[in-house]
């Protein structure tokens, strides 16, 4: 039934090309953006969820529009 479907719609053939094109696209950009990072960012970030501080006053509840 799917294959009816497909073959009936014209000009699908493009979309699957769009598809992995910009999956190509979308991860080499995340590759690029990760290994441009400099390695104290990197390592700031890897600490992050561990690290154990108190919570700061003033910054309960998010963003507070007094």
């Amino acid at each position: 039934m799917m294959e009816r479907i497909v073959t009936k719609i014209g000009g699908i053939e493009g979309f699957g090309v769009i598809s992995i094109c910009l999956f190509f696209v979308v991860f080499t950009s995340a590759l690029v953006w990760a290994f441009c990072q400099k390695k104290t960012f990197i390592a700031e970030m890897e600490s992050l969820p561990l690290q154990d501080e108190e919570p700061k006053p003033g910054k309960r509840g998010g963003n507070r529009h007094d």
